[in-house]
């Protein structure tokens, strides 16, 4: 085999002489190809081309002789002589058909010869298509020996046939009776790396954050469709605002000092009287029947410290103020102070024994047909 591979190589050399021999065909005159920057490029990869096939030629017979039986060799060895016969008679008339078209009509590609020029493009692909050769031969023989040496394990082996799960299946495990093939020649304290491939629905899994990264990144980051997150924030805050409206709304607790209205359903001044009475709040300034003491004033007469209306007296029990009166806000609901501020409307004249004398202005129900140019004022005390 080493004989044969000597044998190639100096085929290979007698085309790479050939190939350069049509410079000098037309004698003296012509310039040298060793002064043209592509020629000497072809030249240099055709030299190494011819190392390449002689390293995978090498190879090739290598394998051959220790995977393959004669015949296989033969027929391998034989296959590559008749490429490299034909790779060295196509370059000769292909020599002799551009020597003749010079004489008649010499031309120039590159600063070469043309018939310079295509025989060494011939060359270089003849040489491309021998090397392809090689490797095609050398995946072969690598084929066959990894099939010779799965065998080989499985007769020696001579495994029970197990039924395969529907996890194994799903997951694409490889059987142990396989892990020959699979086996990277690694070993690890007794633990062995195979190649085995990740489980589809891993695999897929990740094919899918890839995708979902690119669609995020172009709606979000370059075209500017989706919203942000303080959008996001804004919409979801406005949307609770929203429910939470709804929700007051159906419990009747959305009200305040803007739309506060005198109710007259006897439940709610039933809830207001309830509040009102109670010893932990109104009493404790106004009396159980509103005609005031020492600390808070009279609520059964006109005059009002800080005005009369339903909606100031809802102002006035929600804020407090500065004179004594505390803030119910956090202590009684939008409904609460509501009810409470129609059962104190119902107390106007109902002059309970030892009511508190008259404070504040005097207020008019705007209902009322009476009209006063000007207010009377009652001092504070």
């Amino acid at each position: 085999m080493r004989k044969k591979l000597k044998y190639i190589s100096g085929l290979l050399a007698t085309i790479l002489v050939f190939s350069v021999q049509p410079a000098f065909a037309e004698g003296p005159p012509s310039p040298s190809i060793w002064s043209n920057p592509l020629a000497l490029t072809f030249i240099v990869l055709m030299a190494l081309l011819l190392i390449v096939i002689g390293i995978l030629a090498n190879i090739v017979i290598g394998a051959a002789e220790v995977k393959l039986n004669k015949q296989k060799q033969e027929k391998n060895t034989n296959a590559i002589k008749m490429l490299l016969l034909m790779a060295l008679l196509i370059p000769a008339s292909v020599f002799a058909q551009d020597v003749v078209a010079e004489v008649k009509a010499p031309k120039v590609i590159g600063g070469m010869d043309a018939s310079t020029f295509y025989i060494m493009v011939s060359v270089l692909f003849i040489e491309l298509a021998t090397i392809l050769a090689l490797l095609i031969n050398i995946k072969f023989l690598l084929n066959k020996e990894k099939v010779v040496s799965a065998a080989d394990i499985k007769i020696a082996e001579v495994p029970k046939e197990k039924k395969i799960s529907w996890w194994d299946k799903a997951n694409k495990l490889r059987p142990i009776s396989e892990e020959a093939e699979l086996d990277l020649g690694h070993d690890y304290d007794g633990i062995r790396e195979l190649n085995n491939r990740l489980p589809p629905w891993w695999l897929y899994g990740f094919y899918a954050t890839i995708i979902f990264a690119a669609v995020y990144l172009w709606r979000f980051e370059v075209s500017h469709n989706g919203p942000s997150q303080k959008e996001e924030y804004e919409n979801s805050v406005a949307k609770a605002e929203i429910k939470i409206q709804q929700y007051l709304k159906k419990k009747g607790e959305l009200v305040d000092e803007n739309t506060v209205t005198l109710l007259s359903n006897e439940e709610d001044i039933a809830a207001g009287k309830a509040l009102f009475i109670d010893p932990s709040k109104c009493p404790a300034c106004h009396n159980t029947d509103g005609g005031g003491n020492a600390v808070g004033p009279n609520l059964t007469d006109d005059y009002w410290i800080n005005g009369g209306s339903v909606k100031d007296i809802f102002k006035t029990i929600k804020y407090g103020t500065s004179k004594g009166m505390r803030s119910w806000k956090d202590d009684l609901s939008a409904k609460q102070i509501a009810q409470l501020t129609s059962y104190i409307k119902t107390l106007r004249g109902s002059n309970p024994a030892n009511a508190k004398e008259a404070q504040g202005e005097l207020y008019i129900e705007e209902s009322s047909p009476k009209k006063v140019s000007d207010s009377t004022s009652v001092e504070k005390k």
